[in-house]
């Protein structure tokens, strides 16, 4: 039988089928999968090939194949800088949530969030959320930080998932696709997937006032199919997002601006650093690439992103 993989919760899978049958899964023996050492071989999105078994008069699957996938989006594991999380498969687009303060989302995180999206060729939009209760401050640091990711190529979008503005948007940005929201814990996603499905009934909790973070409310990734034609991966929070090993030669490829620019440096392998004629350092010169941008991509060439490798799932 084949079916697509709606929850993992590390050993368990929930499997539903082409018919809609729900079935609990497990794996049979150990998956390897083109080399990727992964602490969770078999993720939410997955298609996968089951048979069933009766175990104390209950009928399971035992999952023995994976299909290919068309992409997938990871991150470095908890405490395993040598393994990866694959957070999930198969998707056609992201909503990476973003909310200034209550709790506050670092460009750093977005570039590091963006760079793996880029890598695994998953379209990204950035909802902005929370713009109903920000003074007039903090509305033009929406406003700003819209304008650097728009420049790039990013669609941005101010919602409010308590008063519902631009939900009908990002609702019709949906239809018909399989979706993935992110950020972290306390920017609202359950709470805005609720806006948008409301019998969904996610859980959703107050920010801490204290430490000004969300507190954990999903605690494994799930799949839900909505009623206008929409699957959707909620996912856990995430503190930290460490971004998978890759060349130092090929990170600025997943800074659009970046490798636009790319061609018209002196030097075919410049790492936009401290090389004569860098087209990328004229233009950051030039104020047309953005200095956040460009100190994440520092931060990622020279490794400096340890202190994300000890952040971790909020419930992992």
């Amino acid at each position: 039988m084949t079916g697509l993989v709606y929850k993992s919760t590390g050993s368990w899978y929930t499997v539903k089928t082409e018919l809609g049958k729900v079935y609990e899964c497990r794996i049979k023996g150990k998956f390897r999968i083109k080399g990727i050492k992964s602490t969770n071989p078999i993720a939410v999105g997955d298609v996968v090939d089951f048979e069933l078994e009766t175990h104390n008069n209950e009928e399971t699957g035992v999952i023995y194949k994976i299909h290919d996938r068309t992409n997938f989006i990871v991150r470095k594991s908890v405490n395993l800088s040598k393994q990866t999380h694959i957070i999930a498969a198969n998707l056609d687009q992201v909503f990476l949530m973003i909310t200034i303060n209550n709790p506050p989302t670092l460009t750093s995180f977005i570039d590091r969030f963006l760079v793996t999206a880029e890598a695994y060729s998953i379209k990204t939009i950035l909802l902005f959320n929370k713009i109903d209760a920000y003074d007039e401050e903090t509305i033009l640091e929406v406003k700003y930080l819209a304008h650097v990711y728009r420049k790039i190529g990013y669609e941005c979008i101010g919602v409010s998932a308590k008063t519902g503005k631009n939900v009908d948007k990002v609702k019709a940005l949906m239809k018909g696709k399989v979706s993935m929201f992110s950020g972290h814990s306390g920017v609202g996603k359950s709470t805005l997937v609720n806006a948008i499905q409301p019998d969904l009934n996610l859980k959703t909790k107050e920010i801490s006032t204290l430490h000004m973070q969300g507190q954990h409310t999903t605690t494994f990734a799930e799949m839900f199919d909505l009623s206008f034609d929409a699957k959707i991966v909620d996912t856990p929070g995430i503190k930290g997002f460490g971004v998978v090993d890759m060349d130092k030669e090929e990170v600025g490829d997943y800074f659009p601006e970046i490798f636009a620019l790319k061609q018209d440096c002196k030097f075919n392998n410049c790492l936009h650093l401290k090389e004569p004629k860098c087209a990328v350092k004229a233009a950051l010169d030039d104020d047309e690439i953005s200095y956040s941008r460009y100190r994440s991509y520092l931060q990622i060439i020279e490794g400096e992103d340890e202190h994300y490798r000890t952040d971790n799932w909020d419930n992992n």
